[in-house]
This record gives C-alpha cells, sequence and structure tokens, in this order.
C-alpha cells in the first residue's frame, strides 16, 4: 500500500478516537462567524492574523488537505465559495456533516496532494494549506501546483514544520534521530512510527518549505513561528512551526 493511503486510513482512526484535528467547529462558532466574531489556525495554536485574508465574500477558497470541518465552514459562513480535498475519507465526511448541518455548500474532493491537484488553472482566489505536508515525502510539487491553481494576485497560506520535532524522543527531552527524518529511507524510523502511532511522517527543511514556495514564484509577504501548543519543547517556548502568507505575483 502506498504510504499516503496508510496515512489516510490513519487518519480515518484518528478522527474515529476523537482526534483534535478532526472534530468540528460547533453551531456557535458558525454563528459567530456569520457576524464576524471567527478565528482559523494554521499551527497548533496561533490565530492566522486577518490581515492575511481579502474580503472573503465570493472568493473561491481551496483548503487543501484542510478537512476535519474546522475551517471551511468558517470561510463559508465569511461567504466564500469553498473547495476541500483531503485524502481522509473521514476528514471529509466530518466537512460533509456539517454543510448539512448548517445549510452551506462545499466542493468536497478526495485526493492524494503528492498527485497533480485535479483543478484548473487559476481556478482559485486563495489556498489555505495547515499543516499537513508532514505526511508526505516532497513538498516542492505541492507549492507548484499550488501555484499553476491560483490566480494571479491569489493567495497561498501554509503552515509549516521546521523539523525540530523529528530530533526528539516521545518525551521531547531526548534528541534521538538526525535530520532528514525520512522513515520510507529508514526501516527503523518507520517501525518506531508504527509503535508510537504518529502516521508515516516526514520533516522538511527551510529549503524545502520556504524557498520551494519562491522557486515555485511566489513572493512570500509575511509568515510567523508557533509551538507545539504543549508537552516539553512548548513549556520552553521552542518553535516547532512556521506559518507562511505567500502571493501569486505573476501568471506564468
Amino acid at each position: 500500500m502506498k504510504y499516503t493511503e496508510l496515512n489516510a486510513k490513519i487518519i480515518d482512526r484518528w478522527v474515529d478516537e476523537g482526534w483534535e484535528w478532526g472534530q468540528p467547529i460547533s453551531h456557535d462558532q458558525f454563528v459567530n462567524a456569520q457576524n464576524g466574531i471567527w478565528s482559523v489556525v494554521l499551527t497548533p495554536t496561533k490565530p492566522v492574523p486577518k490581515e492575511w485574508f481579502p474580503d472573503l465574500t465570493g472568493k473561491k477558497i481551496l483548503g487543501l488537505a484542510s478537512g476535519g470541518g474546522q475551517q471551511m465552514p468558517i470561510f463559508a459562513a465569511l461567504g466564500a465559495d469553498c473547495t476541500v480535498l483531503d485524502y481522509s475519507e473521514k476528514q471529509l465526511e466530518q466537512e460533509a456533516k456539517i454543510a448539512d448541518k448548517e445549510g452551506y455548500y462545499i466542493k468536497i474532493v478526495r485526493g492524494d496532494m503528492t498527485q497533480p491537484l485535479p483543478f484548473s488553472d487559476g481556478s482559485f482566489d486563495l489556498i489555505f494549506h495547515p499543516v499537513s505536508n508532514c505526511y508526505i515525502e516532497n513538498v516542492e510539487d505541492v507549492w507548484k501546483e499550488c501555484y499553476r491553481i491560483l490566480k494571479p494576485g491569489g493567495r497561498l497560506m501554509a503552515g509549516l514544520d521546521n523539523g525540530f520535532n523529528f530530533l526528539f524522543d516521545a518525551d521531547e527531552r531526548t534528541i534521538r534521530y538526525p535530520l532528514p527524518f525520512n522513515p520510507l529511507r529508514d526501516p527503523a524510523l518507520l517501525e518506531m512510527l508504527k509503535k508510537e502511532d504518529w502516521g508515516i511522517q516526514f520533516s522538511h527543511t527551510l529549503e524545502e518549505q520556504i524557498r520551494g514556495q519562491l522557486r515555485a514564484g511566489f513572493q512570500l509577504t509575511d509568515l510567523y513561528e508557533d509551538t507545539n501548543g504543549s508537552g516539553f519543547l512548548h513549556e520552553h517556548g521552542v518553535p516547532t512551526f512556521w506559518a507562511t502568507l505567500a502571493i501569486k505575483i505573476d501568471n506564468r
């Protein structure tokens, strides 16, 4: 079985077990968003700055690997035309359930983001991509596809790992693993991930994450750091994630 398919099945199980990132927003949160009271995250704790967003009324937004009913319902409540792509069937079921409950339409696409994205050139005004590319080996092709499917002037908002988490054992106190962390090249790492039930994850460098966006043609306009939200590294203020705002500056 391809590793992305295995990850999708693992995440399906996590959702059934109550995974934090697979629980949809409440009705009250949806109504609050309709009334202008809202926030969304790309990383564990920090809300995305409101100034990163244009007026979302009528904007075409893709939630890339953003299933689970947490961000896309907010954008729908703000008047956006929403599409979500995810490889986890359970995450997409959560999207469908909340859309039915709140009475809005969202296009739901099951797809593997390691493959060409099933959208035409220049389809979207905004791509919202929370931390998730830690579950794929090669991220640079994703940036190229994001650039292709955005309209000129379109925005890419991405949550990214910086690799620090992959250095440590589960207690976050002992540096145990070298970087890059790639379980497809090291059977011992694959066995450890299976034992810890972390899915098949990969570290990525600044060159892959941010330089990759620049090489795809994006202009980086803002970023911030975030922590895990809990645990030893969080308690010591160690940033383990970035979020970036990038703009498609031309129409190649």
